[in-house]
């Protein structure tokens, strides 16, 4: 999951020479993104006036996790997350700037008051909610998949190399946590090659330089069906949590964006986006605020 701290990790495998990736190593800007969803204005009064009056919600976002958020040719965000806010931001008459971002700049760039929300799949934990709220709209677990043809079980994969973006869970707890069961059982540990993006760390598999991934479910099952002769399921999804969209602590903008959220739930918009990117099983029919404080 996209568990990550505030302090930035350089993670390189410079002996990887990966073809195919997109490079989302350059901050840019998308604009303003606008959505088809009716503004509520019950919803619109909810915002904090300076939004409001802006008719702007500034957005951090690190757009290197496709299906949920990546950059298409043009440098603009684009995933499933993005449709989801974007229709978020209509319900509240309001536009979405994106500002891409590295990850770990994302939330003190928000308490610094650079940005009014955060949306890059954020997993919602007690530790970093003593520093933002979190509106969650969406669970998701983990999931490895391997080289095509290749059987990796996630609970036994001493000796292997196990590819990851860095900084995530699966960099900082996961998959460091399984090779340590493997080295105080006598055995190899685990080789975990840390990437900047994680269509890298996708691509390590599909070359044949990792033998395994770790990601967030959504993304390894996008990733999968971009790439079926090369990549499989290995294992089932586990540790399930809440993603949420980050917001200064105790900020009025958590509210409007809750209620938001539950109105695209209550009218289809939501499954119906979600459908389209083939990543319904994660889907809520309740929005929540902090609800990884229970986790």
């Amino acid at each position: 999951m996209r568990l990550r701290y505030g302090i930035p990790v350089l993670a390189v495998v410079a002996a990887l020479a990966l073809s195919g990736c997109v490079d989302n190593s350059t901050p840019a800007s998308s604009g303003a993104a606008s959505s088809g969803t009716a503004k509520d204005d019950k919803l619109a009064a909810l915002l904090p006036s300076n939004i409001s009056q802006a008719g702007v919600i500034k957005v951090g976002i690190d757009a290197t996790y496709p299906p949920n958020e990546s950059k298409d040719a043009n440098g603009n965000a684009i995933g499933w997350d993005v449709e989801l806010f974007n229709a978020v931001a209509g319900k509240l008459g309001v536009k979405a700037e994106y500002n891409i971002a590295s990850f770990s700049t994302i939330i003190p760039g928000i308490t610094g008051k650079k940005y009014d929300a955060g949306l890059s799949s954020f997993t919602d934990n007690p530790e970093r909610e003593k520093q933002v709220d979190f509106v969650n709209y969406y669970t998701a677990g983990i999931q490895w998949a391997s080289a095509k043809g290749k059987n990796v079980d996630p609970d036994n994969a001493c000796g292997l190399k196990v590819a990851v973006q860095a900084t995530t869970y699966e960099d900082t707890d996961e998959v460091p946590a399984k090779s340590k069961a493997c080295t105080d059982a006598g055995k190899a540990a685990i080789q975990i090659l840390k990437f900047d993006a994680q269509d890298q760390a996708t691509n390590a598999v599909a070359l044949g330089q990792a033998d395994a991934m770790s990601a967030d479910s959504p993304v390894t099952l996008y990733a999968i069906s971009k790439q079926k002769d090369k990549l499989q399921l290995a294992g089932k999804s586990f540790e399930n949590a809440p993603y949420g969209v980050a917001v200064d602590k105790g900020s009025k903008l958590g509210k409007a964006l809750q209620g938001a959220f539950q109105a695209i739930m209550d009218d289809g918009t939501y499954k119906k986006i979600l459908d389209k990117w083939g990543v319904a099983d994660g889907s809520l029919t309740t929005a929540t605020i902090n609800a990884g404080a229970n986790g």
